[in-house]
């Protein structure tokens, strides 16, 4: 396992992420480390105040596909201070090309790891996501399974844009709000372009781009099973729950994969 400093495009980013040791693996590196030292590195990083909020993403299958297709989000993508593994699926390559990953580590795990953090600690928690309309279903949601917690929630337009006026507008309220955590649930690749966009005009703080993790926390979808999520097939209960959104992602785009863990593999042979 490599104990470099944590890099990323940026040059100051190795210093933000706090030296964490890493891999490179499909062009990007990926923080080495347990699910409980990562929800213990975010929770340092919330309660930063530099001028800066700190982003984690969590890379799947679904995000290494769309990278692959696009070079320019993925070089905004590695700007990000935190890059952790989610899905077994890049663990095993990990594996496969010698460099394994102790574990992954999914935004579904760390969004309700801390939501406990900061409902103990008093931390204040916005989120940015959830359909315009409903935001009090989801803070009733959360509030069911984290007694006290202080959350806010702004739900973007249907048809936000997250370089536009509206994600700058959000941007301003969220600032307003002062969180220490700001979840960013509104899907790959908008939450990735928002957040990263926007980092360095917070206060500080801690940004989890983490998709529909904040509905699996507020008991709004149901999460497969954790023998499913242990054998690396939660992709298939995702479908059955979404067919018609979600069949042609997991069974037609995401095979795309394979041909990624290819020239992977030709590199480290090389």
């Amino acid at each position: 396992m490599s104990t470099a400093l944590y890099q990323t495009a940026a040059p100051e980013a190795a210093a933000r992420a706090g030296c964490l040791p890493s891999i490179a693996l499909f062009g990007l590196d990926i923080a080495a480390v347990s699910f409980d030292t990562a929800l213990d590195v975010l929770c340092e990083a919330a309660l930063k105040r530099d001028g800066r909020a700190r982003v984690a993403v969590t890379p799947n299958v679904d995000h290494l596909v769309r990278l692959d297709r696009q070079p320019e989000l993925k070089t905004l993508y590695r700007t990000a201070d935190f890059l952790f593994a989610d899905g077994m699926p890049v663990v095993w390559a990990s594996r496969m090309f010698g460099m394994p990953l102790p574990g992954r580590v999914t935004g579904a795990d760390l969004l309700p790891g801390l939501c406990e953090r900061a409902r103990v600690n008093g931390w204040k928690v916005v989120v940015v996501g959830g359909m315009p309309g409903h935001e009090q279903t989801l803070i009733d949601g959360i509030a069911a399974h984290y007694p006290g917690l202080e959350m806010e929630v702004i739900a973007p337009s249907m048809n936000f844009d997250p370089t536009g006026a509206e994600g700058d507008a959000i941007a301003q309220r969220v600032r307003e709000m002062a969180p220490d955590i700001i979840f960013v649930c509104i899907g790959m690749p908008k939450q990735e372009r928002w957040a990263l966009r926007h980092a360095a005009s917070m206060p500080g703080g801690l940004m989890l781009c983490a998709g529909a993790a904040i509905e699996f926390a507020a008991g709004l979808q149901r999460r497969a099973p954790v023998w499913m999520q242990r054998t690396g097939v939660e992709w298939c209960w995702r479908i059955l729950q979404d067919p018609a959104r979600l069949w042609r992602r997991y069974l037609v785009d995401d095979r795309r994969f394979l041909r990624i863990c290819w020239r992977q593999w030709r590199l480290s042979r090389s």
